[in-house]
């Protein structure tokens, strides 16, 4: 007899009551927008099976989204020509260094490693393996290796399209990074692994101040992560926001295709 975990399909599935956040329903499209992209999905899906529509999508998006990391060298235009935003990449450096300590600089030097090319995916691993396990359930293992791979994607291909100096070392805390520096990999990977662990939570939560909690946790992470970046002078200001924005938009895709994945799931089950 064919089990559950031989069908991706199944192993995907969490159940209805994982369809919700707190009252909204994941498979309900408000927006006019949301509600032709599930159209197109829907009729996609009487030929494809939901995950296979789950991994078209993430496929596209992750497209749209590496078109929109090369196309940030118009973003470092700007930043160059020293306006809007620019203005303040040197001017908080400065302010950065004023402030730094010997104990300070350990402790941010510690956190940022967090993010880092080792830490990232290890913290990824461990909440992929840990919410699969805990929940008998393939979708966390899923959600977070596809958001990291694509993040870690997008943060090589902004760099490779830019390749934007770091601020100089006499202005940096050691040790140095050597790698260009537009955009932040930290600041990246951060929001769209704190967002996927949040997302993946926030399904599983049925009181309303823990998952705000989540949310505020979240965001904190990721704000932390991309200024500490900052503060040790690894990285400019318009290197992280950049990361921050291109870090949203990819989670945005991982999330928007598992919603997809659930709208046809729903819909073949009835």
């Amino acid at each position: 007899m064919t089990g559950r975990h031989d069908d991706p399909d199944a192993a995907l599935d969490d159940g209805r009551a994982q369809d919700f956040v707190g009252s909204r329903d994941l498979t309900r499209w408000p927006t006019a927008a949301g509600r032709r992209l599930a159209g197109a999905t829907l009729a996609a899906g009487h030929r494809l099976a939901p995950h296979q529509v789950l991994l078209l999508t993430l496929l596209i998006g992750l497209g749209l989204t590496a078109a929109l990391a090369a196309t940030t060298d118009a973003v470092y235009d700007s930043v160059v020509e020293d306006d809007g935003v620019a203005r303040l990449d040197h001017p908080v450096l400065a302010l950065a260094v004023h402030h730094r300590t010997p104990l300070l600089d350990t402790w941010v030097t510690g956190f940022t490693h967090v993010g880092g090319p080792v830490g990232a995916p290890v913290l990824a691993v461990a909440a992929a393996v840990g919410f699969s396990l805990a929940w008998r359930s393939r979708t966390p293992a899923v959600l977070t290796v596809a958001t990291m791979l694509g993040s870690l994607l997008l943060t090589v291909a902004g760099k490779d399209a830019v390749t934007r100096a770091r601020p100089p070392h006499v202005d940096a805390v050691p040790p140095y990074e050597w790698g260009f520096s537009f955009p932040s990999g930290h600041a990246l990977n951060a929001v769209a692994l704190a967002g996927i662990v949040a997302y993946l939570l926030l399904r599983r939560l049925r009181r309303a101040w823990a998952r705000r909690l989540t949310v505020a946790l979240a965001i904190v992470y990721a704000a932390a992560m991309g200024l500490s970046r900052v503060f040790l002078g690894h990285h400019w200001l318009t290197d992280v926001l950049v990361g921050w924005v291109l870090g949203l938009a990819w989670l945005s895709v991982v999330i928007t295709s598992h919603r997809l994945f659930l709208t046809v799931r729903r819909a073949r089950a009835r």
